[in-house]
């Protein structure tokens, strides 16, 4: 008789450098939120324990300051009075147990529900604003968002005013000493190159 019973695959994980010195990114060989992104910060414990069974247990250790989701990975920012020698092997083996439990990450419903509280936020452009508005959009969805998901981090469109693009940073990125220089000299030079109606781009909080 032949056993179909499907072998899962064993859990690796293993961490990576941010240029964020605060954050540290922890790889998994298998998907987590698979092509979607979920960011809480510290003031958004509520929100954590509402949509994310791994971000409320991950807020249960008290340095955890930030916890951001991703595909196959999980960024987590850290109080400035921790070391990371002293505490990423304990996350480390938190995170692959709850990977190897099978429970999810986020509940099924969190993006659609934080798509609709954008929109709800977001100004309506219309005219010339709608169209390079969603010109800026696209060009951060094709050359800027794939990058600094590489570093653990993520970019968001906020808002267009009168030349400036205002964007908010999630992940490594968001209180990045390096995101500034980051944003200045490439995200803003390139936009500025593709889009001449770009003349500033600023991070605001979100």
């Amino acid at each position: 008789m032949q056993d179909n019973k499907v072998t899962k695959p064993p859990v690796m994980l293993y961490t990576e450098q941010t240029p964020n010195p605060e954050t540290l990114k922890f790889v998994t060989n298998l998907m987590i939120y698979p092509r979607k992104m979920a960011d809480f910060k510290d003031d958004q414990k509520e929100l954590a324990g509402q949509w994310s069974p791994l971000a409320k247990a991950l807020f249960e250790f008290d340095y955890v300051k930030g916890v951001y989701i991703c595909n196959n990975f999980v960024t987590i920012t850290k109080d400035a009075d921790q070391d990371w020698a002293a505490i990423s092997m304990d996350l480390k083996k938190f995170i692959k147990t709850f990977v190897e439990s099978g429970e999810k990450a986020v509940l099924e419903g969190f993006e659609e529900e934080q798509e609709k509280l954008n929109a709800a936020q977001e100004e309506e452009y219309t005219g010339e604003d709608a169209e390079i508005v969603t010109k800026i959009k696209q060009l951060l969805d094709k050359y800027v968002r794939p990058a600094v998901e590489m570093d653990g981090g993520n970019i968001q469109f906020h808002s267009f005013d009168k030349g400036t693009v205002n964007v908010i940073m999630q992940g490594s990125c968001s209180g990045c000493p390096s995101s500034s220089g980051t944003l200045k000299v490439g995200i803003e030079g390139m936009l500025k190159r593709m889009c001449p109606e770009v003349k500033a781009v600023e991070a605001i909080m979100g």
